[in-house]
């Protein structure tokens, strides 16, 4: 389930994920709101959306893919079956001290608490903000892979061991980067569908 509206957004997440499950899972649009998610109004709103969806019968599991998890906990209350958000998976994914690298500085109190949130038996060093206006960045990917890139070099400087780009827009930024970055990087849609996979056997 995608927060945002942006539809080739789900499609490529979508996409990140079935190299994890095999198969594309169900793509599901937010019919409302924002292409990219930037402020926590976006965010309650898009949570809003995916609380009150309707869900067919014959879902096994739901991702929900957008970094601050908007939803997911009042969805997950009300399903029979599991709801994992990809920033709360991230973070359980982290076994070592880990930072957030993104392009959101007004999610940042949001973020920093869904990390520490779910972050188990680790630290979490912190969320770092790549400069540049989020929309412009995602314009571009040679601006988004270096400002991210920036932001992954602060995080080791704060002591970091890896570091998890945050975001489900930022997908495809994870993927590239996976390369070029001087930590290891978790990839939340990764994350979301590895727990997914072990959760359904």
């Amino acid at each position: 389930m995608n927060p945002n509206t942006n539809k080739n957004t789900t499609a490529t997440m979508c996409q990140i994920a079935a190299k994890v499950l095999g198969t594309p899972p169900l793509a599901w649009t937010a019919p409302e709101g924002p292409s990219l998610i930037t402020t926590r109004n976006d965010l309650i709103a898009a949570g809003r959306f995916i609380e009150q969806a309707e869900i067919p019968d014959d879902i096994e599991a739901i991702m929900v893919s957008a970094f601050g998890d908007p939803g997911a906990a009042a969805l997950a209350a009300r399903l029979p079956i599991p709801v994992v958000g990809i920033g709360g998976a991230a973070a359980r994914a982290s076994a070592r001290p880990f930072a957030v690298a993104t392009t959101t500085p007004q999610l940042v109190a949001s973020i920093d608490s869904l990390m520490r949130t779910n972050a188990t038996g680790t630290t979490y060093c912190g969320c770092f903000i790549s400069e540049g206006e989020p929309n412009a960045l995602m314009e571009s990917e040679h601006l988004l892979d270096d400002a991210l890139l920036a932001a992954v070099h602060k995080a080791a400087q704060a002591g970091a061991q890896c570091v998890i780009i945050g975001g489900g827009p930022l997908g495809e930024a994870a993927e590239r980067l996976s390369d070029q970055s001087p930590l290891p990087l978790i990839s939340p849609i990764r994350a979301a569908a590895t727990e997914v996979r072990a959760l359904l056997g």
